[in-house]
């Protein structure tokens, strides 16, 4: 065949897709993708009173993690946002599939209410979630008191000090968002073939070795996913912190956190001067940090769950 017939027989391009994604693609470019690769740009080079940019190559990245005014403040919250990560992979994601494990048994009644109401928090605004646990939270007129007698523990202001402010933070951050892992392992859970489940059973399995050795290792792949969506939705934590502690991030920035240091380093705040420039270098430190994340799950636990897929 010639390689005109070869051009004539060929299918033509499928230029509908291209209309499709064209405007996603525009629009995530422009907000996504060129701030992002601008704020890198920009962290190389330092800007003096008129305006001008001069290169100056990695000597911000030295002085933010040298410099007396930025780096104690940088390793703090650095330190602060992998106990915030911790408490979100020990605590949420665990009681997320247990009720995940809940709600798929048919055992169950009413479960379409309880996926509702364990939801709901996770569409509520940030700002009136972070207003309500304080009122909650008020060693003065807060209801946590009267609960906390319940236990016998002694109430205090749980977000004044700075033993407790991270950890009550946390979960409330917790309380928020652990609707959205319940709802993907949910999913995957639903998705197993009851023929599995079923022959398990007749084995002799009980509900717990059908759990551990037939579903849990089928969602493996979910659990990945889950597992990656927190380091990211926590290294870009901020809202919840701001909204309830301010930009300061007290007591005695004890619930700082990257993208609140951030926050600080680019308005200025304190003895901080307002610096565009070593604000773009901390957004270079956070998309460093959650870079090595991604390639750690992509390399790591991707290859590890396809080679059982494999052996399988």
């Amino acid at each position: 065949m010639s390689v005109a017939e070869k051009n004539r027989t060929r299918k033509p391009f499928p230029t509908h897709i291209v209309v499709f994604l064209a405007p996603a693609f525009i629009i995530y470019t422009m907000l996504m993708i060129y701030p992002l690769v601008d704020s890198l740009r920009l962290s190389l080079f330092t800007r003096d009173n008129a305006g001008v940019e001069t290169f100056v190559g990695l000597a911000n990245y030295q002085t933010l993690f040298t410099s007396d005014l930025y780096a104690p403040r940088l390793w703090g919250a650095l330190r602060n946002n992998f106990v915030f990560f911790a408490i979100h992979m020990c605590v949420q994601n665990p009681v997320a599939l247990l009720l995940a494990a809940l709600l798929s048994s048919q055992f169950v009644r009413g479960r379409a209410i309880y996926r509702s109401l364990i939801f709901t928090p996770s569409v509520l605004s940030v700002v009136l979630v972070g207003f309500i646990w304080r009122l909650i939270l008020s060693p003065l007129w807060g209801i946590s008191k009267n609960f906390l007698d319940i236990f016998g523990i002694k109430n205090q202001p749980w977000l004044g000090l700075t033993s407790t402010a991270l950890i009550a933070l946390s979960l409330v951050s917790v309380w928020q968002w652990v609707g959205v892992p319940m709802m993907l392992f949910l999913a995957a859970l639903i998705g197993i073939p009851d023929e599995l489940v079923e022959a398990a059973r007749v084995d002799g399995a009980t509900a717990w070795g059908v759990f551990w050795r037939i579903k849990f290792p089928l969602i493996l792949p979910t659990v990945g996913i889950v597992a990656i969506l927190t380091f990211v939705g926590n290294f870009n934590a901020f809202d919840l912190v701001y909204a309830t502690q301010t930009a300061l991030a007290g007591p005695d920035f004890s619930t700082d956190l990257l993208g609140t240091f951030f926050y600080r380093t680019f308005f200025g705040f304190q003895l901080q001067l307002g610096s565009p420039t070593m604000g773009a270098t901390v957004a270079g430190v956070m998309f460093l940090i959650i870079l090595v994340g991604v390639l750690i799950y992509l390399f790591g636990w991707q290859r590890r769950i396809s080679a059982m897929d494999i052996q399988l």
